[in-house]
């Protein structure tokens, strides 16, 4: 199901298997990509990383990653692009700007709970009704139902174990980077530009990348342009 707006608005819901599996790698301007597994059997290599995914984990990609496909179980799909929804102009209210995209550590894993994969499941049904409703609102509707999934996907995703109190203070700081490279990458080619603006070294900033295990500011800079 594909939805097209006046303004180059991009929306694209699909249920992904073996038979299509090759959508999951097409790649738009400025996609942004969220992958939900209903069971155990996809296997995917991203960034020359090996993962198995299990049923009811999420995954959020941009552009940039790099995805090739080793094994496809059952998989739903969203795909919207920044005239869609722009994260860094919704990140007051989403706040997934270097959490779900664009963060320096690991890939986005987030795991449903037991108890919340009905409310995911009626949320995508809506979406595909919305998609279904070709009139004036049709647009402002798709956006209000991605943002609300986006929001229970960043809550969920800060939830996890791992997120810790520390790690939240980084990844700050990280969102602060990859909203600078969203806002400046035409003009600004450099670590030491962007350290200049958060008032950082550019030592100080890539060992903030380091220290997450991530790609480094330069190689991000490098992606955006």
């Amino acid at each position: 199901m594909l939805f097209k707006g006046k303004s180059k608005e991009y929306l694209k819901l699909a249920d992904i298997s073996s038979s299509n599996c090759e959508e999951l790698k097409e790649r738009i301007e400025s996609g942004l990509t969220l992958v939900w597994f209903l069971d155990d059997e996809s296997i995917f290599d991203i960034d020359g990383r090996a993962f198995n995914f299990e049923k009811n984990q999420i995954v959020t990609l941009t552009e940039f990653h790099g995805l090739k496909i080793k094994n496809t179980g059952e998989v739903k799909m969203i795909r919207f692009n920044r005239q869609f929804f722009c994260i860094l102009n919704h990140d007051s209210d989403v706040s997934c700007k270097g959490l779900l995209f664009f963060g320096a550590s690991t890939l986005p894993i987030i795991s449903l709970p037991k108890g919340d994969v009905r409310k995911f499941q009626m949320l995508w049904s809506v979406f595909e009704m919305e998609m279904e409703s070709v009139d004036e609102l049709q647009l402002e509707m798709l956006q209000m139902l991605l943002k609300r999934l986006l929001i229970l996907l960043t809550r969920l995703y800060k939830m996890q174990d791992d997120f810790s109190e520390a790690n939240h203070n980084q990844m700050e700081q990280v969102r602060e980077f990859n909203y600078l490279t969203e806002k400046h990458f035409k003009t600004k080619h450099s670590v030491a530009e962007y350290a200049e603006l958060m008032f950082k070294s550019p030592k100080t900033l890539s060992n903030l990348f380091y220290k997450l295990g991530a790609k480094t500011p330069l190689q991000y800079i490098q992606d955006r342009i």
